[in-house]
């Protein structure tokens, strides 16, 4: 089975049902006051304020988009690409593109232009689908992308270069293309998140694809009456693999173009929605907004809202617990992955686990794990190694890149680059990235560690750790510290909450400032180095 066959299934058994809804929540929106107000949205905005498309128009889109690209010469194991903000074309472009047997290349919105060009011919791809928000960024290299025989734009005003998607596809049949394709059949690359380098091309095949439907739906049980609320991007696999479970269970899902608390709370109330993945920054904001009474919660009706889960990031216990305050009824999950292992669900912590908050859990359906010393031998229980996972969601390889494949890659096993530990019940801890890790006076220091502890303090937002040169110990913790709004603090607040970590853990530097995170909310780390791990450390403003 490949993964286009779950979408043709939905089409037969739900035609008319609701498949995906887009919305397009804008400051234009809140202010509205009547009706006429808000049906005037999309002439200020340039956007509707909701669309949305049943199974059936799913993959009858699907099944144009394939056409049209066989129609210029697409054939099996060549490569498309995706540049696009989250919308309703999305996923049929995506689909269309599976059945061509062509590769999904999807592109992260924050590329810029060299890195657009950088990974598009990383990955050889010939035809590149793109929206409004990326023809500045397009434009410039346009000339120098050899490689590309196709352009398709979605949205008004193609540039020149370009054709209209919904003009062509428009002329395409609707019936699915005969084009066999098996399961262990190429199926799409990602690209690394690049916070630890510049983007890899991660290759993964149709089994993979199905694998992390299976895994997905096992873990957090969706039926066919669920509503999937999907904030973050779906370039991503994340929120791709977490929408998998809808695809299964062929039940809705919401692509919400926003992440302001009173949006997320409006919709989850309007779509009726009973699973919400949040990245930790967005469920941060959302306790902070309620904490100010700028989020009232008796003005929503969130009784459908049954699983709130978190990924991509380690999550701090304290906003667990937190959460758990106001909405007890919630049922909470974590999933631990990495785009090399189709995204979330190779280790995950399981929703009747929650007194182990602060752990990512056992390994996943379907997926088996150990923690490795440096020779690859399991450490004992307790003790800090390096993750490693093995699986049907494991990556080929990286595209074009036989070295760096090696390097992760031995035998059936992902080496994750992750530092973990497993305590006594079987639970994995993650400790830091191998990468991240601090070694400072011969000691050991890793930063999520300092990470969690710095966030338990009330006026702590947000905080990240690094090390700094130093000339005696080798590095420093220097610990960036983003304050809430509204509250002020001082080093030596800090300095002295941090008095509860051991000695040799608490930051020897304070630094008062934002933490940038990318789409998928991990800390841009390399960001921060940039900043201050120069020859000369510019001190930074104390208080906020």
């Amino acid at each position: 089975m490949i993964i286009t066959d779950f979408l043709e299934k939905n089409a037969r058994l739900f035609p008319n049902e609701t498949a995906l809804v887009e919305v397009n929540p804008s400051d234009e929106v809140d202010n509205a006051k009547t009706w006429r107000e808000f049906n005037l949205i999309e002439s200020i905005t340039g956007l509707p304020y909701r669309r949305e498309i049943t199974w059936q128009k799913f993959d009858k889109a699907a099944n144009r988009f394939a056409n049209l690209l066989l129609s210029r010469g697409v054939k099996k194991g060549d490569k498309v690409a995706i540049l696009l903000m989250n919308c309703i074309e999305w996923l049929p472009i995506y689909f269309g593109i599976l059945k061509t047997g062509a590769l999904a290349v999807p592109m992260n919105f924050r590329y810029t232009s060299d890195e657009i060009d950088y990974c598009l011919n990383l990955a050889e791809v010939s035809v590149l689908v793109f929206g409004p928000e990326f023809t500045e960024r397009m434009n410039p290299i346009v000339g120098s992308l050899d490689n590309i025989r196709h352009y398709f734009f979605v949205g008004n005003n193609a540039p020149s270069y370009a054709d209209s998607y919904e003009t062509m596809t428009s002329y395409c049949s609707e019936e699915p293309p005969a084009v066999q394709i098996d399961d262990d059949d190429n199926a799409a690359i990602y690209f690394s998140s690049g916070t630890t380098g510049f983007p890899k091309a991660i290759l993964h095949g149709h089994q993979a694809l199905v694998s992390s439907c299976r895994t997905e739906q096992n873990h957090h049980g969706q039926q066919h009456d669920d509503v999937f609320l999907c904030i973050p991007p779906l370039y991503h696999t994340g929120a791709k693999m977490h929408w998998f479970g809808s695809l299964l269970s062929g039940s809705k899902a919401v692509l919400l173009r926003g992440v302001k608390p009173q949006w997320i709370l409006d919709v989850a109330a309007q779509e009726k929605a009973s699973i919400v993945w949040l990245l930790v920054p967005w469920a941060q904001d959302i306790l902070d907004a309620i904490d100010s009474g700028a989020l009232k919660l008796e003005n929503y009706d969130l009784s459908y809202w049954r699983l709130m889960h978190i990924g991509a990031q380690p999550v701090p216990p304290s906003l667990i617990k937190r959460w758990k305050q106001y909405f007890p009824h919630h049922q909470y999950d974590t999933n631990y992955g990495l785009s090399e292992s189709i995204g979330p669900g190779c280790v995950h912590l399981g929703v009747e686990n929650i007194h182990k908050v602060g752990a990512i859990g056992k390994a996943g359906y379907l997926w088996e794990t150990k923690i490795v010393d440096e020779s690859g031998e399991e450490v004992t229980k307790g003790e800090v190694g390096e993750l490693i996972v093995k699986g049907p969601g494991v990556m080929k390889c990286y595209f074009n890149n036989k070295e760096a494949t090696d390097e992760v890659l031995k035998g059936d096993w992902l080496f994750t680059g992750d530092m973990a530990k497993e305590d006594e019940d079987g639970f994995i801890y993650l400790v830091d990235r191998k990468k991240d890790v601090i070694i400072s006076g011969g000691e050991n220091i890793y930063p999520v560690q300092i990470e969690d502890f710095l966030r338990a303090n009330d006026k702590i937002k947000d905080a990240a750790v690094i090390g700094l040169p130093h000339d005696r110990l080798g590095e420093i913790a220097a610990a960036i510290i983003e304050i809430k709004e509204g509250m002020t603090a001082t080093e030596e607040e800090i300095d002295a909450f941090c008095k509860e970590l051991p000695r040799y853990k608490r930051p020897r530097k304070i630094i008062f400032a934002d933490i940038p995170r990318n789409p998928t909310g991990k800390i841009e780390k390399p960001v921060l180095r940039s900043i201050y791990c120069g020859s000369r450390l510019v001190e930074a403003q104390t208080t906020k």
